[in-house]
């Protein structure tokens, strides 16, 4: 039998993450999940609503993280590709 660490474990915004979900950008929608963090494959400009509702856009090189609370990720600016939400729920 495999062995779970996160069976009993509490999730914590501090990480580590649970999984990551891919992120298409969208200037109207938050994420189904609030991320702790963001993982960019391909490196650009991402434009962002952070956990607090303030607007950002930040650039990020190759298989760059932005670690950060985020609620939305906007199409419109961002430029990166192969965007995932880290999450813990």
């Amino acid at each position: 039998v495999m062995q779970n660490p996160f069976e009993t474990r509490s999730t914590s915004t501090a990480g580590p993450g649970i999984d990551y979900a891919p992120v298409t950008p969208d200037d109207g929608a938050d994420l189904a999940t609030v991320a702790i963090s963001l993982f960019v494959k391909t490196g650009g400009a991402v434009s962002f609503v952070s956990q607090k509702g303030q607007s950002r856009t930040v650039n990020l090189p190759d298989y760059g993280y932005l670690t950060c609370g985020v609620r939305q990720v906007n199409a419109t600016s961002t430029t990166a590709t192969g965007i995932h939400a880290i999450v813990v729920t």
